[in-house]
């Protein structure tokens, strides 16, 4: 008998990084990139937590902390693929995942069928949903200091 466990993920990162802006694996529009340890691929970073969470396998900061200076730019979605090995490795595989991207001034839809497409591909499922909306001007995400990223994910065994 197949079990299914969810996971929910979240990340934010303030703007004034370095361009470019990276999000699930893609290269989107955007005057800044957002301040990070790695190169600060947000929507990366939830769905792995979520991941991670969905297996009772920690979070991003046990595998991948901010501390290590290895991690210095590191491409998310090189590490988003080592957890989706560990995932497996622990018998799971991904069944779903449904992102939202929450930013003020951030233009998802251009970039949105690559984004589930680069996502789609390291997760080896085509159940990928990408969304986006606003928190209509109010907190960080209103006043353009950043974005953040809210994932849900399905595994089963």
């Amino acid at each position: 008998m197949s079990q299914l466990r969810v996971g929910l993920g979240f990340d934010a990162h303030r703007f004034g990084g370095k361009s470019p802006l990276v999000l699930g694996g893609v290269i989107v529009d955007h005057e800044r990139g957002l301040e990070a340890t790695s190169d600060g691929d947000a929507a990366a970073h939830a769905v792995s937590d979520a991941l991670l969470g969905a297996v009772g396998l920690g979070d991003m900061g046990t595998h991948f902390p901010s501390s290590d200076e290895g991690w210095r730019g590191a491409d998310s979605m090189l590490m988003l693929d080592t957890v989706v090995k560990l995932v497996r490795a622990s018998g799971w595989w991904v069944n779903n995942v449904d992102l939202t991207i929450i930013a003020q001034n951030v233009r998802i839809d251009p970039h949105r069928q690559a984004m589930r497409l680069a996502l789609s591909d390291v997760l080896e499922t085509e159940a990928v949903s990408v969304k986006a909306t606003t928190t209509d001007t109010m907190g960080f995400t209103g006043r353009g200091e950043g974005l953040a990223v809210l994932a849900v994910v399905t595994v089963t065994i």
